[in-house]
């Protein structure tokens, strides 16, 4: 299936039920509080999503788009948030999405966007468009198996959802890899070029006369989180690291790995929901 077909197929994103919740009581209050309304969109890629898009929609007619939740949230009001988080569909059972484990899929989603935002501050990179483009980086995933799930299958028969090199297996296999759907969905949403163009060259942020900074950014984001849903060793973590990518950054392995805001050691379930 080509990329336009792909894209028209009509799939629902799920959320994550416990996001969900939290909102919904949260915003049931007379007055919400900002401050928790934004760490738990933060928590969901498809709720931020769902967020982005209708701030970016042409109703509000902005001089500029958005690119993080608090900008989102300080423009809508009370009730259309209540309508769009009361209308999110639901991740709640196991074959939400056949083929991907979802509550890995939320865990590694929240990582990489901490560790994008992170790495982001140090390479002096935006990091609110940091934060939101690791959050959504793969909601592309999602869109393949949902709408295509015959190659996903094909795909995870070679390799897990998770595993380093399942973007290149996808565009092998498909002739486009999770980052690529992720950037035309963005773009159809009309978030700013600069999460389109992150989203885009996630894999490949310095090849082929690309220089995407904040691509790197996820990239490096990307592998780390992934690599620890492989429970990666020191030595596998030396041989593997994108050490081309951290020197175009300015970033080498200790920088990355000392710059985690995440701990690695805590039990991964349930989702972390302090962002």
């Amino acid at each position: 299936m080509e990329l336009n077909a792909l894209l028209t197929q009509a799939v629902a994103l799920p959320s994550l039920p416990r996001a969900v919740a939290l909102l919904m009581n949260e915003l049931a209050r007379d007055e919400p509080n900002l401050r928790r309304l934004n760490q738990a969109f933060g928590t969901d890629p498809a709720l931020t999503a769902r967020l982005l898009e209708r701030a970016n929609s042409p109703t509000f007619e902005l001089p500029q788009q958005i690119a993080g939740i608090p900008e989102a949230l300080a423009l809508l009001g009370m009730a259309q948030l209540r309508a769009l988080v009361a209308s999110a569909p639901l991740g709640t059972t196991s074959r939400s999405v056949p083929g991907v484990n979802m509550q890995q899929f939320w865990r590694y989603s929240l990582n990489t966007a901490k560790l994008a935002r992170s790495l982001a501050g140090i390479a002096r990179q935006n990091q609110i468009a940091a934060y939101t483009a690791g959050l959504l980086h793969a909601l592309g995933e999602l869109v393949l198996h949902l709408a295509d799930p015959e190659r996903a299958q094909a795909v995870n028969a070679l390799v897990a959802p998770f595993d380093l090199r399942r973007g290149r297996v996808e565009e092998r296999i498909c002739g486009y890899s999770y980052g690529h759907v992720a950037a035309e969905l963005v773009r159809r949403w009309q978030l700013p070029e600069i999460v389109i163009d992150a989203l885009q060259h996630q894999s490949a942020p310095f090849d082929d006369n690309v220089c995407e900074p904040l691509a790197g950014v996820i990239h490096l984001a990307s592998w780390r989180a992934r690599a620890h849903e492989a429970e990666l060793g020191e030595k596998e973590l030396a041989v593997l690291f994108p050490a081309e990518v951290g020197l175009a950054l300015g970033l080498d392995i200790d920088m990355v790995l000392q710059q985690d805001p995440i701990d690695w050691t805590a039990v991964p379930d349930p989702v972390d929901y302090v962002i």
